[in-house]
């Protein structure tokens, strides 16, 4: 349950390093890079529809699957990460995925495109777990949920990187040329190889051999479950409110691939200042708390997002939303790191995290589905207001180890 800072100890360095801030760019970064691959698909959608004469439901499927296949990811690059150390399995899942986004800009056919955005999934679900545990375990524990807030707003600086891309490069060349930017992820891996030393925590808690590490993990699996069903909550209120926003303003709002891309890199610029925001404010009054605040806020805000009668209004209302849900988002970081023990951090961290993706994963094909029969805004303002629901239930029944150290955190 939730404790004060008082009354645990406190990291013993107070003040942001070099070897902080160059773990956590290292992780802002790949986080960056693997949200703007993956919201590639979201802005093309429509584009990738026509030219693979599918639906918008079917290539709202390839999203699912991509969101559903990152648990794999997360529980291959995790094991790795806890038993070699953060580094390398990093630059494994940077390479890995930047290879797959290529090959995306390259597929002939409609089941071609399907198979590469689950393997994509294999790449982004192993990036965020490692990534993660790398970033707060070099980040102070005073200024961990700020570092937090920074670390996850690289989901919507990614989206928002992907917004302008499409506003540049997609009117002129089509969708495929954006796939083949995704490939820059690979030489962040060369950052990552010269100036990221590896995790001190890691070292002083990691297991021997595989089978301390499963003991490990099997000690902890009420806190995985927690994890996975916590994080579903979350990512229905995200994916919910992100994943199809841009073919709602398409459908529903008629409006072009140039306007809706600015619609929806304006409701960054929101995201962006909220987690931040969030994540700061979680240092003082508790990371649950803030959560719980950013949801039951961003429920008074669903009418004003989903059924503005102005332009004016839908925009101020996708800024407020994303401020909101992405403000609660940054605080994930520094929570889950700090409930999770030394030496499973980047397995448990990732693997739930991820499970809790693919419990959600359907939410983008369901609205689809109920557009289909009722209108995109009833759509995606119903599965908006129950996934914040079930968002504010699950982070208030969940344990809460607000300023611990790491240090003292036993294996």
């Amino acid at each position: 349950m939730t404790k004060a800072i008082s009354e645990l100890e406190l990291e013993s360095t107070a003040e942001i390093t070099t070897g902080h801030r160059t773990a956590l760019l290292a992780g802002f970064l790949g986080w960056m890079l693997d949200a703007f691959d993956f919201f590639l698909v979201v802005f093309c959608l429509t584009a990738i529809a026509r030219e693979f004469h599918q639906t918008d439901r079917a290539i709202a499927l390839s999203i699912t699957l991509t969101l559903a296949f990152r648990p794999v990811g997360a529980f291959i690059f995790g094991a790795l990460a806890d038993k070699y150390g953060r580094r390398g399995p990093l630059m494994l899942a940077l390479i890995f995925y930047s290879v797959i986004e290529v090959l995306s800009g390259l597929a002939p056919n409609y089941m071609t495109f399907l198979v590469l955005r689950a393997l994509f999934g294999i790449g982004m679900g192993g990036e965020w777990g490692v990534g993660t545990s790398l970033a707060m375990e070099a980040a102070p524990a005073k200024s961990r949920g700020f570092l937090s807030g920074i670390l996850q707003q690289g989901y919507p600086a990614g989206y928002l990187l992907a917004a302008l891309c499409y506003i540049y490069v997609f009117p002129r060349f089509g969708w495929r040329p954006l796939f083949f930017l995704g490939g820059l992820p690979a030489l962040l891996a060369l950052f990552v190889r010269m100036r990221v030393t590896e995790s001190d925590v890691w070292k002083k808690t990691r297991q021997d051999s595989w089978k301390d590490l499963i003991q490990v993990l099997a000690m902890h699996w009420k806190l995985f479950i927690y994890i996975a069903l916590f994080m579903a909550g979350l990512q229905l209120t995200t994916h919910g409110t992100q994943d199809m926003y841009p073919t709602f303003l398409e459908r529903y709002w008629h409006y072009g691939p140039t306007e809706r891309a600015w619609i929806t890199a304006t409701s960054m610029a929101g995201a962006l200042i909220g987690g931040i925001f969030f994540g700061m404010l979680s240092d003082r009054w508790g990371r649950r708390r803030m959560i719980i605040v950013a949801m039951c806020v961003a429920i008074g805000v669903i009418p004003l997002w989903a059924f503005s009668s102005s332009k004016v209004g839908l925009i101020l209302g996708a800024v407020a939303m994303q401020f909101l849900i992405q403000g609660a988002m940054g605080v994930v970081p520094a929570h889950l790191s700090e409930i999770s023990p030394n030496s499973v951090r980047g397995f448990l961290v990732g693997f739930g995290y991820q499970c809790g993706v693919l419990i959600s994963s359907s939410v983008v094909y369901v609205e689809a589905i109920l557009a289909v029969h009722i209108s995109y805004a009833w759509a995606m303002a119903g599965t908006a207001l129950i996934s914040l629901l079930l968002a504010i239930i699950g982070t208030a029944t969940g344990p809460e180890r607000h300023g611990a150290a790491f240090k003292s955190y036993a294996k």
